[in-house]
C-alpha cells in the first residue's frame, strides 16, 4: 500500500457540502453501485450533516478527497439496534485516489470516535454490488451479519456488517 502523507481527517464545514455531495454522486451513481434515484439522497449533504458527524479528508492542498458520516446517535444509521452501537453511512473516496487508504483512515477514525463515544460496536451495511468495500471491511475486522441483511426499497439488498470495539 502507498503512504498518504499530510493526510488530514476533519468535521466537514458547510462549503465542502458540494463537493462531497459531488463526489457521492459521482462514485455511487457513476460507479453503478446505486441507481440514479438515489442521487437526490446522496447529494443531500446539508441533511447528513444535520443527522450525523460528517468527516472529511483532505489532501495537502486541502481539497476534500474523501468523507464518510458518522452515526452515534439516532436513526441515521438504520441498521443500528441500540443505543451502545455506532454506524456510518456513504463512504467515499475519490475515484483519483483510491488504492491509497484513505478509505480505511476514514473507517479507522469512525471506529476511534465510536469508542471514544463509549460504543460497544460498529455495525453499516453496504450494497452486494460494494465488493471492494466489503474486502475494506473484512481487512478491517468487519464480520457479516446476514441475520441483520435488510432491503430498504425492493431490489436492492444491503448486507450488514460489524465489528466489536
Amino acid at each position: 500500500m502507498v503512504s498518504v502523507p499530510a493526510l488530514r481527517i476533519e468535521p466537514a464545514v458547510p462549503e465542502d457540502h458540494p463537493r462531497i455531495a459531488d463526489l457521492t454522486v459521482m462514485t455511487y451513481v457513476g460507479g453503478g453501485l446505486a441507481s440514479p434515484g438515489y442521487a437526490t439522497e446522496l447529494a443531500d449533504v446539508a441533511g447528513r450533516a444535520a443527522r450525523a458527524e460528517l468527516l472529511v479528508v483532505r489532501d495537502h492542498d486541502g481539497r476534500v478527497v474523501g468523507s464518510v458520516a458518522l452515526v452515534l446517535e439516532g436513526d441515521f444509521g438504520e441498521v443500528t439496534e441500540s443505543e451502545d452501537e455506532a454506524g456510518f453511512r456513504m463512504l467515499v473516496v475519490d475515484p483519483a485516489v483510491q488504492g491509497r487508504g484513505i478509505g480505511a483512515a476514514l473507517v479507522r477514525e469512525c471506529l476511534a470516535r465510536a469508542r471514544a463515544a463509549g460504543k460497544r460496536r460498529v455495525v453499516i451495511s453496504t450494497g452486494t454490488r460494494m465488493t471492494a468495500a466489503q474486502r475494506l471491511y473484512e481487512r478491517l475486522g468487519f464480520v457479516r451479519l446476514p441475520d441483520r441483511d435488510w432491503t430498504p426499497v425492493p431490489g436492492i439488498d444491503l448486507l450488514v456488517y460489524a465489528r466489536e470495539l
